[in-house]
């Protein structure tokens, strides 16, 4: 991994995420190293010459967040990194961030698949109105380890409900979901007692090197599947996506569970 301490102006940017006003990104780059990321684009855009995942730029600057110009909005920590990357616990950056905006009155949702958030319940538990979102998309480990490199799947239950018992809201994102292999039921049965919602995201393949890697590695290691994908995401075939939303809607209806497709 290549690590850079870059100096910025600022960690906020106003955001392109519908409902939210701005994003706060700690970082650039991403030690999750998803195979799936939709934020790799950012690798060609800023001129990266490193494979996205192979690389973390650490922000720093001495900017102090106001008052006036955070309370009453909403932000997302974070929309194209993982504030909780296995290096935030040696630079604290995301810890930092938080110590400024602990005593402002503003909407915080914080994404991540990291367990490393649990060091911050202390702060966590002093906001206003904040929300923890944790991505799952399976409960296979072995599964998990082939798509990307975050806290096990074990220790991303155990934040559930670590959050959950000290009354801080969580939210469950069954992120990406992956056709054939994502079983939505079985995530949501184990974490039903500590979620307070669900959001639902399918696999999104858009760009043409994160599409060649996800079918690839589908080929290699699901081959059973891999016409089905070829389907989806070579043919435009919505059909799988459009009965599974309606099968999502109808369990969660049936379970009285509030979720939200993104």
């Amino acid at each position: 991994m290549k690590i850079r301490e870059v100096n910025v102006n600022r960690f906020i940017a106003k955001s392109k995420v519908f409902g939210v006003d701005f994003v706060i990104n700690p970082y650039v780059g991403c030690p999750n190293a998803c195979l799936y990321c939709y934020a790799s684009f950012l690798r060609n855009l800023k001129g990266y010459k490193e494979e996205w995942g192979t690389f973390l730029d650490v922000k720093k600057t001495n900017y102090k967040l106001k008052k006036m110009s955070v309370e009453g909005k909403s932000y997302l920590m974070s929309s194209s990194t993982d504030c909780y990357n296995l290096y935030e616990e040696k630079y604290e950056i995301t810890r930092n961030i938080l110590k400024q905006l602990v005593n402002f009155k503003f909407s915080l949702r914080i994404e991540t698949k990291n367990s490393l958030i649990l060091r911050d319940i202390d702060l966590l538990k002093k906001m206003y109105d904040v929300k923890v979102i944790i991505s799952l998309n399976t409960l296979n480990q072995e599964f998990s380890r082939g798509i990307e490199s975050c806290s096990p799947i074990k220790s991303r239950l155990e934040t559930i409900k670590k959050l959950a018992e000290n009354k801080i809201k969580v939210i469950v994102a069954i992120s990406p979901i992956f056709p054939f292999l994502t079983d939505y039921k079985e995530i949501i049965l184990k974490t039903l007692d500590e979620a307070t919602e669900y959001i639902f995201e399918f696999l999104n393949l858009k760009s043409t090197p994160v599409k060649k890697k996800v079918l690839k590695y589908i080929n290699e290691k699901y081959p059973e599947y891999y016409l089905e994908y070829a389907k989806i995401y070579l043919f435009n075939d919505n059909t799988y996506f459009m009965n599974l939303k309606k099968e999502i809607s109808l369990f969660c209806d049936k379970l009285h569970i509030k979720y939200t497709f993104k």
